[in-house]
């Protein structure tokens, strides 16, 4: 059984024992066990239900494994050939780590 969820913004395949890297979850602790109502799809052994735009009823549960891990650095270099223009910036994208409790449907 899994279930297509929306968090923040992104959609995810979500599964029992699943593990994922979601954009940050502000006021997120370790061990804090955290639902997500917007439910998509959801595929039960062949049974799929989609929603309009959500399933009614379901949900999924997980729990935060860590709440802040940075990705990969990202350079960012704007440049102007033959006119003295350069620009380099750099960031890290946050995310919080979370494993996939159960999905309700």
């Amino acid at each position: 059984m899994y279930a297509i969820v929306e968090i923040n913004g992104q959609q995810f395949k979500a599964e029992q024992g699943k593990k994922l890297f979601v954009n940050h979850i502000q006021n997120a602790e370790a061990g804090q066990s955290v639902e997500f109502d917007k439910v998509l799809l959801v595929d039960n052994e062949g049974a799929v239900t989609v929603g309009a735009p959500t399933v009614e009823g379901a949900k999924v549960v997980a729990e935060v494994i860590n709440p802040l891990v940075k990705g990969e650095k990202v350079i960012v270099f704007k440049m102007k050939r033959r006119k003295d223009y350069r620009k380099k910036n750099g960031h890290r994208q946050q995310f919080t780590q979370i494993e996939v409790k159960s999905v309700i449907a």
